[in-house]
């Protein structure tokens, strides 16, 4: 597969692909005749495997740590998986501010005519405009 099928398939940019691979994060990737890269099956998978560490937000900086590291093979397995459970603690945190923003989000949507009245109200007492005011 060329790169730019593999830009298209997995919607990442040609450059994106290059950087992983000029960084160490893809395995090197084959040429063929003319020097054009050849992803075969083992690289898309590498491709898929980083571009969902990526979505997961995990750093660049990790993630070329847990390259090396699962190139150093099964002595590293609980590092890796340190890495994993380190991620994923960061994400549910992400998870978490984010229910918490949406939870407030909904109470102001639902409330969202109360606190207008409230405002138009003191609104019109801070000019004076309040009817029942003498």
């Amino acid at each position: 597969m060329t790169i730019d099928e593999v830009s298209k398939k997995f919607d990442l940019t040609k450059d994106t692909l290059r950087y992983w691979e000029r960084i160490g994060l893809l395995p090197d990737i084959a040429r063929n005749a003319s020097g054009y890269r050849e992803y075969d099956e083992h690289a898309l998978n590498w491709v898929y495997y980083i571009m969902i560490l990526r979505k997961a937000g995990m750093s660049i900086e990790a993630l070329s740590e847990f390259v090396k590291l699962l190139r150093e093979g099964d002595q590293t397995i609980a590092a890796r998986k340190s890495l994993f459970i380190e991620q994923r603690d960061h994400l549910m945190a992400q998870r978490d501010n984010i229910n918490k923003t949406l939870r407030y989000l909904d109470y102001k949507i639902d409330h969202f005519e109360d606190h207008m009245l409230s405002y138009e109200n003191e609104k019109l007492a801070y000019e004076g405009n309040l009817a029942d005011e003498k």
